[in-house]
C-alpha cells in the first residue's frame, strides 16, 4: 500500500541545522514531479510506529 501524507512516515526527518523537515528517499526527478503534482503516491511510505518519533515530528 501507498501513501501520500509524508507527516506519518518513517523516511520525513527533521533537520536541525536547517530547521526544516525533508524526505531521506531519493526520488529520480520523474517521480518527483508526479508526486508533487498529486499523480504519484509515495512507493516508499513506511508508517512511523515509534512513538517517540512521531511526537518529535509534531513538537
Amino acid at each position: 500500500m501507498s501513501y501520500k501524507n509524508c507527516e506519518f512516515c518513517e523516511h520525513y526527518l527533521y533537520d536541525y541545522e536547517e530547521e526544516t523537515y525533508y524526505c531521506n528517499v531519493s526520488f529520480d526527478e520523474d517521480e518527483t514531479v508526479r508526486f508533487l503534482t498529486g499523480h504519484y503516491a509515495c512507493p516508499f511510505f513506511k508508517y512511523c510506529e515509534n512513538e517517540y518519533k512521531m511526537v518529535e515530528k509534531q513538537n
